[in-house]
């Protein structure tokens, strides 16, 4: 009787101490027969055991690295036979690189950074994403002085607060006169492909500021050609000090260290990218293409944990986020106090000090198929590295929907959300259709200078934009 395939069965699931995912009761007779009716309803998963159950996965210390924390803390890897060390990374290149090179198997990641590598801007790697970590996130802060000699050109409400969103028109005159002045201005992004990097430069030019051109083919990786405004590299945690000590004027960063500035009395946040662009993808876990292929069930349990993650993060409108700060105010994850973590992550989000507005969809986990790796969000992305230059040449609207294609995978996190509906951890509803899904979001028009996106489009996108390479011109 010990030797029973169905006994066997029974008792590898006890000896894993995890649940094994319930599908279709294809097994449901012969158990039945053996066992008698309460086992009648074990089955095979359709998902296979982990290939590689041991995983190191790394983070930078921003709020938005939720769901890795909270698959981790809610024990939804381990769910999954998977068992995990989460571990903070220095900076956005090493992190990159430890995944290239095997050291991390997978890690929170900036959403150009796959889009990069695989196309050979920086280090070149074939990274995929099958999971989009958050919409959101993100805000634009600058010093107290700046604030003081923008504020003149900002409209005010009758109780005299700003009118929001705060168009970078309202800094062009500062900007203008330290140009005038010979005087460079300095600000600060977390790396040359982050989001904050575009969201930055998307805000400056709306409001008539050039960001300036990066330049590969002539050698030139600055982003600093016939640029207004001077962008460089800082890391998110060091933006507050860096500002203070006046080697910049202002930041794009993740939370918290916008909410930093604010609590330390340094700075003032004049936008957060949910005004530049309405529920834009912000981060996303990415892997090695190679990764995926050797290790099919350990990358559909891994997606499926997230999955249950970020459904966590924005249940029941946001209840659960308290205790997801709780989490994340730990040292071993982002390690700012609780207070600053929960300016932003509890749905409001304070602007000058005092000035604490209601945003609940500052940070977005699960909420409008916030996880979906939408083909549409890479190409934006494709479409700034080309306005910016970082994409030197043209490029057909072909090999933009290729490229997306080839790094966001729709199809693999299909395969996650259809289990978890199998299983019922989350409903059918919870997700896009996954039989008529195109992953290309329709038109979206909230945009800060009022421009429309269409994803099937880029290039006449790219032509849309005042200020940007356009066709076949290169920075100069």
């Amino acid at each position: 009787m010990s030797n029973h395939p169905v006994l066997s069965l029974l008792s590898a699931v006890i000896r894993r101490r995890r649940k094994l995912p319930v599908s279709i009761p294809a097994f449901k007779t012969a158990s039945a027969a053996v066992l008698g009716s309460a086992l009648s309803v074990l089955s095979w998963a359709e998902i296979g055991e982990p290939e590689k159950e041991e995983l190191k996965f790394g983070f930078i210390k921003l709020t938005d690295m939720a769901p890795l924390a909270v698959a981790y803390e809610k024990g939804y890897f381990e769910d999954e036979g998977l068992y995990v060390t989460l571990e903070a990374q220095a900076n956005w290149k090493v992190l990159l690189d430890g995944v290239i090179d095997g050291q991390l198997d997978g890690a929170h990641m900036l959403a150009g950074q796959p889009l990069a590598a695989t196309i050979g801007f920086g280090t070149k790697a074939h990274i995929i994403t099958p999971f989009s970590m958050d919409l959101n996130g993100n805000a634009i802060t600058v010093s107290n002085d700046i604030w003081a000699q923008m504020k003149p050109h900002v409209p005010l409400q009758s109780n005299g607060k700003p009118v929001h969103p705060i168009k970078a028109s309202s800094l062009k005159p500062v900007v203008d006169s330290y140009r005038e002045q010979g005087k460079p201005f300095n600000m600060g992004m977390v790396f040359p492909v982050s989001t904050h990097n575009y969201e930055l430069r998307y805000w400056l030019a709306a409001g008539g500021i050039h960001p300036g051109y990066y330049a590969p083919s002539k050698g030139d990786i600055s982003g600093q050609l016939n640029a207004d405004v001077l962008l460089s590299v800082t890391p998110p945690p060091q933006m507050p000090a860096t500002m203070e000590a006046g080697t910049i004027f202002g930041y794009c960063v993740g939370e918290p260290w916008n909410q930093q500035a604010v609590f330390k009395g340094i700075g003032v946040p004049v936008i957060t990218d949910y005004e530049i662009w309405k529920d834009n993808p912000e981060k996303v876990f990415g892997i090695t293409k190679a990764f995926s292929e050797k290790y099919p069930n350990t990358t559909a349990r891994m997606v499926k944990a997230l999955i249950r993650a970020a459904a966590w993060l924005d249940a029941n409108d946001n209840a659960n986020r308290p205790e997801a700060v709780k989490i994340l105010s730990q040292s071993n994850y982002v390690g700012a106090d609780y207070d600053v973590i929960a300016n932003s992550m509890t749905g409001t989000f304070e602007y000058e000090k005092g000035d604490k507005r209601q945003v609940p969809d500052f940070n977005v986990f699960f909420r409008y198929n916030a996880t979906y790796p939408y083909y549409s969000d890479a190409i934006w992305y494709l479409t700034q590295m080309r306005r910016w230059g970082q994409i030197d040449e043209f490029k057909s609207d072909s090999w933009y929907v290729d490229v997306a294609k080839s790094v966001y995978r729709p199809d693999l996190y299909a395969i996650a959300a259809r289990d978890l509906i199998e299983e019922g951890s989350l409903k059918a509803s919870d997700f896009p259709d996954l039989d008529s899904e195109s992953g290309f979001r329709p038109p979206q028009k909230d945009f800060i200078d009022g421009i429309a996106y269409d994803g099937t489009k880029p290039n006449a996108y790219i032509e849309s934009l005042p200020i940007g390479l356009k066709g076949r011109e290169s920075a100069q």
